[in-house]
């Protein structure tokens, strides 16, 4: 019997903060709207989607996607409010360091 990956409803901790993540790009992404940047809302625009539906596996994915807005010389949190940027990165750092708890559990 082969053992399959869990659901992402079998990981609640990490689903709860696929969702917090999700939020706080819909955020970031009503923001770079309302203000016209299409370069980010185009950046932003699959993020909530991935980080609210994708499953563990491709999770990581998503969040590290997001993280990579964060550059040294170009940053989203320099065009876009900075309270919003700093919570959806807060948000995709935490659920980074769940997914490497629970692979690192599962190895």
């Amino acid at each position: 019997m082969t053992s399959r990956p869990p659901g992402r409803h079998e990981l609640p901790e990490i689903d709860e903060a696929g969702l917090a993540a999700a939020r706080a790009a819909d955020r970031l992404l009503a923001a770079a709207r309302s203000i016209g940047d299409a370069r980010w809302e185009a950046y932003l625009a699959p993020l909530p989607d991935r980080l609210r539906d994708a499953p563990p596996a491709e999770l990581r994915a998503a969040a590290r996607r997001g993280r990579a807005a964060y550059g040294p010389k170009d940053s989203i949190a320099e065009v876009l409010p900075w309270d919003d940027a700093i919570a959806f990165r807060d948000a995709l750092d935490a659920l980074l360091r769940l997914l490497a708890r629970h692979e690192a559990a599962r190895s």
